[in-house]
């Protein structure tokens, strides 16, 4: 515990400093760009002033082309607002809390060497034994024998945790369960250490120890090690819930980023002036695409904060989490909001005060908070049915559900390919009529539209 404390006072440091120079930069950078328009307005007639926009705009589409334009301008925007850079340091105190307290917890509760019960099946040598107590001391723990009659007293001694795990005539190991799983009482590092200290010592007596056979015993393989039931997936579970919930955290706050936006630009009429040199397409094409790249740099920010935090305090969270199940849930973040961004972008086209943005979200967001809430069951207990299997390739609840099976290792890579393709085609789907809805109904204003006008109407 006394070398986390440092680690974390020392980031939030850092962190603090960080913030307020990038802050003073940015004054600074004001305060120049402020003076300069100040000169330029004192030039020859206004008549510059008055035309910003021809070669600027121009030269903005050769180098990034109408769309890239404005998803620089919709990164800017974010990056700057207060509620992104709150947002994400309270998500960073979040994730740290749920790495560091588990460690801190984890190191508190240990104080001297850790005492592991250690059964004995059948033959046992005294040299055997001192390498046992020998892995034990280099591993930091304290082992204490236990003499077993057979196997089955021995298999009902690891169930009931009276021995954490068993040496069975010097040949092979036995446990209740895999050494690393949160809730099993073997020391993992030490089961591992006994498995190849024995092999060795056996593959020393097979050998005899001549000397040509000294360098075989370099190559001695652990002894096979076993359990009786099944891998315990706590790990993963966690890993999945906690995926789970940042993923329905990022999609309903950069989609209503997205809806939100599209109302303020409606409502301001910015948007008669944007559409002016912009086609409808690539303005929504554009603000979804800068709000996605600011989702997707804020999850790999997390993700990697999640990491490399972990690793420096030592923390268990992920272990035993496959790669795969982190780069699923970082997948689905990006399918998803591909999806839900066009929708809610449509909706908000639609819209001209933020009364009636909360009216629009409610339902847009159904299908997320029902995804969301399954999704977290079926990770807790590991048993998805055939139901949800089935909204596994659906592109409305595909993200949440299909990045559960994935972790939970009941996804083939086909199915996951299956439900990225379907998901893909879907939001090809959606960003078409979507287009089509907002082309209708941006530039209408007096009040809310209604789908069922816009859906009866034709392209003007």
């Amino acid at each position: 515990m006394s070398k986390i404390i440092p680690i974390v006072v020392a980031a939030l440091v850092v962190a603090r400093f960080v913030h307020w120079n990038w802050r003073r930069k940015r004054k600074a950078a004001a305060r120049a760009a402020a003076a300069a328009g100040e000169t330029g307005s004192k030039g020859e007639s206004g008549v510059a002033s008055s035309q910003p926009t021809g070669a600027r705009l121009a030269a903005a589409e050769a180098a990034l082309g109408v769309v890239g334009m404005v998803a620089g301008r919709e990164v800017r925007e974010r990056l700057r607002g207060r509620i992104f850079r709150v947002g994400t340091i309270v998500m960073l105190l979040g994730v740290g809390a749920a790495v560091v307290i588990p460690a801190i917890n984890k190191h508190s509760g240990s104080s001297g060497p850790n005492l592991q019960k250690i059964g004995v099946v059948g033959a046992f040598p005294s040299e055997t034994r001192q390498l046992v107590v020998l892995a034990a001391k280099s591993v930091g723990d304290a082992p204490q024998f236990i003499a077993e009659s057979s196997v089955e007293e021995a298999k009902t001694d690891l169930k009931s945790g009276k021995v954490y795990f068993t040496i069975i005539d010097s040949s092979s190991v036995l446990l209740w369960q895999p050494a690393t799983a949160a809730n099993s009482p073997a020391d993992p590092s030490l089961v591992s250490s006994v498995a190849e200290y024995i092999g060795v010592l056996n593959t020393y007596h097979e050998v005899k120890m001549t000397a040509a056979q000294i360098q075989k015993a370099f190559y001695a393989k652990p002894i096979p090690t076993h359990t009786l039931a099944p891998a315990s997936q706590n790990a993963t579970k966690a890993t999945s819930i906690i995926g789970i919930i940042l993923l329905f955290f990022m999609l309903t706050q950069y989609c209503t980023w997205t809806l939100i936006g599209v109302m303020q630009e409606k409502s301001s009429r910015v948007v008669e002036v944007l559409l002016a040199v912009v086609r409808p397409i690539q303005l929504l094409g554009g603000k979804v695409l800068g709000i996605g790249i600011v989702a997707l740099g804020q999850a790999a920010l997390i993700v990697g904060f999640a990491l490399a935090l972990g690793a420096a305090v030592g923390s268990d969270l992920l272990k035993g989490t496959a790669p795969t199940a982190v780069l699923a849930e970082l997948v689905w973040l990006v399918l998803g909001y591909a999806f839900y961004c066009w929708v809610y972008a449509a909706a908000g086209s639609t819209a001209e005060r933020q009364d009636q943005v909360q009216t629009l979200a409610l339902p847009l967001s159904l299908p997320i908070l029902f995804a969301y809430i399954y999704s977290i069951t079926v990770a807790s207990n590991g048993t998805p049915n055939a139901f949800f299997d089935v909204l596994c390739y659906l592109p409305p609840t595909a993200p949440f559900c299909m990045s559960v099976l994935v972790a939970l290792g009941k996804a083939t890579w086909w199915e996951f390919l299956a439900s990225v393709l379907i998901s893909l085609v879907g939001t090809a789907g959606v960003a078409l009529f979507a287009a089509r809805i907002y082309r209708r109904a941006v530039l209408r204003t007096g009040g809310r539209v209604r789908f069922r006008e816009l859906l009866g109407r034709t392209a003007g």
